[in-house]
């Protein structure tokens, strides 16, 4: 009879030792601990969104901490979403064929990829010249993956434009915003195929605005430079606003050798756009106004060693024989300096303003030559030694004389 509560003990403890060294170690019990609720634990209640999940297996059961549901956006990540949904619509893919001549196998076919926009439901694109150079053969592919064949409608080489046009149902056209009052630090975002890896969408911010030379040694006039990664095969697709709206064309990207984003992309202004796609328009080709001159930018610095009369501007270094500038009577350089190691010509005309506003640079000038087109008379407002005058000139056809000056406006 004494024996009998030690050999009770002894088959309790047994029991319990067989439980926690077999059956709970294996996971047999698995089947009723699916769902723990959340308990108070050393007075800190756990969050009432919060539950937690056992899950077994072959090393065990682990406890994981699942929320009831998915957090509701931020508004930054609504912002985000919002001009993700509004663009991608309008961007497209644009993979085109050229063929090159090798000499064991002959025609080699070479694509190439980039990114476009649709402007309107007639279904004109507008992409980089480079995208499209020299291809036999231009397929589009929209954001619903239907491919269609393009054509190329026109090209304009200087500003590394080219218009497209397919034929396709139900496009949905981006909307285009203007380039002239976009400020260092306005948000961004870039949507193209980078890579070949479509639908893709970076952000960040306007870095600087400035004037830059394009992929084919082309001037850009008031280029908008960005942190938003811009890779190969983003050329040609839309850089928008916080609001969707188009702003720029993405062109190109610094680099140090590596052929990937470094943190300075590019864009041409939408404005330049408007004014390229409004002579396509209405002349069938590019026209885009012109003076006929070459220039050379004026500061402070520069004006105080030559002696000029005002500390800004555009001096004339050439005008062309014939073009607008020569007939309007302004004057050219006549004496032969160097910045640096470029050679300048001094002693001609101080460009200082163009129909009543203030030509400070090349970026003034060409804002206010994108507001006019060839055939229109405007008002230069020039320094001829310390002289200030007022000339009327005819502008000329750009596309007339294209090549004919390095630094023409």
């Amino acid at each position: 009879m004494k024996m009998r509560p030690v050999l009770l003990v002894v088959l309790l403890l047994s029991g319990f030792y067989y439980v926690t060294a077999h059956v709970w170690s294996t996971g047999a019990v698995s089947p009723w601990l699916h769902r723990v609720v959340p308990t108070v634990s050393s007075g800190t209640a756990v969050p009432a969104a919060m539950n937690t999940a056992a899950v077994n297996g072959p090393l065990g059961t682990f406890e994981l901490t699942e929320a009831d549901a998915a957090p509701a956006y931020d508004a930054e990540e609504q912002q985000n979403i919002a001009v993700y949904k509004k663009a991608l619509p309008s961007v497209v893919n644009i993979t085109s064929t050229a063929v090159a001549f090798d000499f064991f196998y002959g025609n080699v076919p070479q694509q190439g990829q980039g990114s476009g926009f649709i402007l309107d439901k007639q279904g004109h694109i507008l992409t980089n010249n480079h995208v499209i150079d020299n291809a036999q053969r231009v397929e589009v592919t929209l954001s619903d993956k239907h491919k269609y064949k393009a054509t190329v409608v026109g090209v304009d080489k200087g500003h590394d434009l080219a218009l497209l046009l397919i034929t396709a149902p139900n496009l949905q056209p981006a909307t285009l915003a203007e380039s002239q009052s976009l400020t260092v630090g306005q948000r961004v975002y870039a949507i193209g195929n980078p890579f070949g890896l479509s639908g893709t969408m970076t952000r960040g911010i306007i870095s600087a605005i400035r004037s830059i030379r394009g992929p084919n040694n082309n001037p850009i006039e008031d280029a908008i430079q960005t942190d938003a990664a811009v890779n190969p095969g983003n050329s040609g697709g839309p850089l928008l606003n916080s609001r969707g709206e188009v702003i720029g064309i993405t062109t190109l990207i610094a680099n140090n050798g590596a052929d990937q984003s470094s943190g300075i992309g590019f864009a041409i202004p939408v404005n330049t756009a408007k004014a390229v796609i409004a002579d396509f328009a209405k002349y069938g080709r590019i026209r885009r106004p012109s003076l006929d001159i070459a220039t050379l930018e004026i500061g402070p610095e520069v004006a105080e060693q030559i002696g000029l009369p005002a500390d800004y501007g555009l001096l004339i270094e050439r005008v062309l024989p014939g073009g607008a500038a020569e007939k309007a009577g302004l004057h050219g350089g006549t004496q032969r300096a160097y910045q640096g190691n470029m050679p300048v010509m001094l002693g001609g005309d101080l460009i200082v303003g163009m129909d009543g506003q203030e030509i400070s640079n090349a970026q003034d000038l060409s804002a206010v030559m994108n507001s006019h087109k060839a055939g229109d008379e405007v008002t230069l407002t020039v320094f001829r030694g310390r002289k200030r005058m007022d000339v009327k000139v005819k502008l000329n056809d750009a596309t007339e004389r294209q090549g004919e000056a390095g630094r023409e406006a």
